[in-house]
């Protein structure tokens, strides 16, 4: 191991093209996870950023733009479970918005609860912000889809023919596939009346007296809302459930484990061939070690240690361009999500990579004969 990173640190130019395509490789794999998981967390987002234990929809409810109307027993029977400590009303509905340059905008509208307790976006919306809701016809909107609708703060606006005020601006909460525009249920039920048809609900928002039993008080409502029309999921239950929804049908999984098949093949080929011109380069070195009573098990072993270090050197030059390419995606308002599980599973897909690389680099060590010192 020392002497391999000796020769290695001393050519490191010969090696140099090896740490990038194993580097770039890892980088490639890892941000494309993490983009793609990003972009469809704003799928569930409104899931996630409310501080409900419980989702009562529509049964078998795929993902939450999904939702349809769910009939009023659903809250009675809510309300019968004694660990329900309070429930909630949450609309969505659909609408265009129409701008002077772009015509047609379609967006999301969803109707929360103002009141500084509602569970609804809990941890997305301010007080103040809940409070714009408030007044009659107001609207919030994410500030980095300002410029696709064409308005401003205080601005106003035409959704589905009826005149709304951009009352105030969200950050974080952009949509997948179009625009979220935030408003009242009142306002939410006049932009659209079929979100709440006959005073019904998309879904009902409840919280229980102990969060860590939600799971089985979804359950025992399951049990009366089979045959009743509702269904009631946990909170992460319903964020997975809607993220694996658009993962799948979307096809970016496809494309992911594609692209990443692609990735790991280029790296593979790039860095086997830069160990086998190294190896090609060093063989006179080889051969004097062989004819100093190496064994040519011992010369494999060097290789090997050499792929290794050229793994963890590329490792650490993915760390870095990721860790910088995250704080860009961050300043730029690019969704993305790195788990660890997401992190260490890279890491170890760019360690094999540089050793099945090094295999494959095996054969020119074999041409490694002591006579040639004599040429």
């Amino acid at each position: 191991m020392p002497l391999a990173l000796k020769s290695l640190i001393y050519e490191w130019r010969r090696f140099a093209p090896a740490m990038v395509a194993v580097a770039f490789s890892g980088l490639l794999v890892l941000l494309q996870a993490a983009v793609i998981l990003g972009i469809f967390s704003l799928s569930s987002q409104y899931v996630t950023r409310s501080s409900a234990d419980l989702w009562i929809g529509y049964p078998g409810v795929q993902s939450i733009d999904l939702g349809r109307p769910v009939n009023g027993r659903a809250e009675v029977f809510t309300w019968m479970n004694p660990h329900v400590k309070r429930v909630e009303p949450f609309l969505w509905g659909t609408g265009e918005w129409r701008t002077r340059h772009r015509g047609i905008v379609n967006v999301y509208i969803v109707g929360v609860q103002p009141g500084p307790e509602a569970m609804a976006l809990s941890d997305a919306l301010t007080p103040q912000e809940r409070a714009l809701l408030g007044e009659p016809d107001s609207v919030l909107v994410d500030v980095a889809d300002l410029h696709k609708l064409e308005t401003q703060v205080g601005g106003m606006a035409e959704i589905n023919g009826r005149r709304v005020r951009v009352a105030g601006v969200t950050h974080g909460l952009r949509a997948l596939g179009g625009v979220n525009v935030i408003a009242s249920l009142p306002t939410t039920r006049r932009l659209d009346p079929s979100a709440g048809p006959d005073g019904r609900v998309a879904y009902l928002l409840a919280q229980v007296d102990d969060p860590d039993n939600a799971a089985d008080i979804a359950r025992d409502l399951n049990k009366v809302g089979k045959g009743r029309g509702f269904e009631a999921l946990t909170g992460d239950d319903f964020a997975k459930r809607t993220t694996v929804y658009w993962l799948a049908e979307s096809g970016a999984g496809v494309a992911f484990v594609f692209g990443s098949i692609v990735a790991i093949l280029v790296a593979v080929v790039i860095t086997s061939q830069t160990l086998t011109a190294a190896v090609a380069g060093s063989l006179k070195e080889y051969a004097a070690l062989r004819a100093l009573g190496f064994s040519m098990r011992a010369l494999r072993r060097i290789v090997m240690a050499q792929s290794a270090w050229v793994g963890l050197a590329g490792l650490a030059g993915a760390a870095l361009l990721t860790a910088l390419l995250a704080l860009a995606a961050r300043i730029g308002a690019v969704p993305i999500v790195l788990e660890p599980v997401m992190v260490l599973a890279a890491a170890v897909l760019v360690v094999l990579t540089a050793l099945g690389s090094g295999a494959m680099a095996l054969r020119r060590v074999g041409q490694a004969d002591p006579a040639a010192l004599l040429l």
